[in-house]
């Protein structure tokens, strides 16, 4: 209880906009706990995948041999973005059937979860105490994050999705056999006794390499959210700090504005950024799965 007290009022503020609303009713303790369910960030990013695929069906229904519309431009433009990048990375024609539309899924996807940053940080619990929902359920719905890429889970599932797509181009381009062999084969080759010796490096090379593309992949994409997410959390400990009309709060509140419209504005880029290298790595990373070594 003495060690609670000594905690800041803006670290408390902080760490408590950190916890998610889970199945265990508080703060995960340890980095991997495959008992904690984070609904908060199942909910936004299914909801964030429905509406990208939601979208994308409508500007495929909409489609017309006439001047398209706006909507559908943009569509095209992003298409044909995606199906380009795809080209100078993908030879086989097969797969980017499959890897191009996932790609520009996966780009559109990130995009709208990562958006969700610029939503002001207590907004949902304005709106919880607002419609009367936090009162009704106390303290639970307050703990709620709404960006699912600062939630490590999110990140790092979509890396793995990536990784099994290695693996089964790897084992479809280069049949089973061709791929265990290359396992051992790569990145060393040599004849006879001297290849059987490189064969238990070249195995533990391989599996550092797919294990370093898999974490970095989901790594960096949450490291760039969670970072965000904490500055525009300190943005907002500038108008906590509000006390009245006075010197003191005036300047703290014009420097809460223009930080917070200062970064929101540069988080767009970021934003964007970020959607697009985790879509070009997963072309590369899928292309690579065609090449041998």
């Amino acid at each position: 209880m003495a060690a609670a007290s000594n905690i800041s009022p803006q670290s408390e503020y902080i760490q408590h906009h950190l916890v998610h609303l889970n199945s265990i009713g508080e703060k995960q303790s340890a980095i991997a706990d495959f008992g904690v369910v984070n609904f908060d960030s199942l909910f936004w990013s299914i909801l964030m995948g429905l509406i990208v695929v939601f979208a994308l069906w409508r500007a495929a229904k909409a489609v017309t041999a006439g001047v398209p519309g706006r909507f559908q431009t943009s569509v095209e433009m992003l298409v044909d973005m995606v199906e380009e990048q795809a080209k100078s990375i993908i030879p086989n024609e097969v797969s980017r059937r499959f890897v191009s539309p996932l790609a520009l899924t996966v780009f559109l996807w990130i995009i709208l979860m990562n958006m969700l940053d610029l939503l002001p940080v207590d907004f949902l619990a304005w709106v919880f105490k607002m419609t009367g929902l936090g009162a009704e359920h106390g303290d639970v719905l307050y703990h709620h994050r709404i960006l699912p890429t600062a939630d490590l889970n999110v990140p790092m599932g979509m890396s793995l999705g990536v990784l099994l797509l290695m693996f089964y181009y790897g084992i479809k381009i280069k049949h089973p056999g061709g791929f265990v062999k290359e396992l051992f084969t790569a990145p060393f080759h040599a004849p006879g006794i001297a290849g059987l010796f490189l064969a238990p490096f070249n195995f533990l090379l391989n599996c550092i390499e797919y294990a370093a593309k898999s974490v970095s992949l989901g790594m960096r994409l949450f490291g760039n959210m969670f970072a965000g997410e904490l500055i525009f959390m300190l943005i907002a400990l500038l108008g906590g700090a509000w006390t009245g009309f006075n010197g003191a709060s005036l300047g703290l509140g014009i420097g809460h504005v223009l930080a917070g419209s200062m970064w929101a504005i540069f988080h767009i880029l970021i934003v964007l950024l970020q959607a697009f290298i985790f879509m070009m790595l997963t072309l590369v990373y899928v292309g690579q799965a065609h090449e041998g070594h």
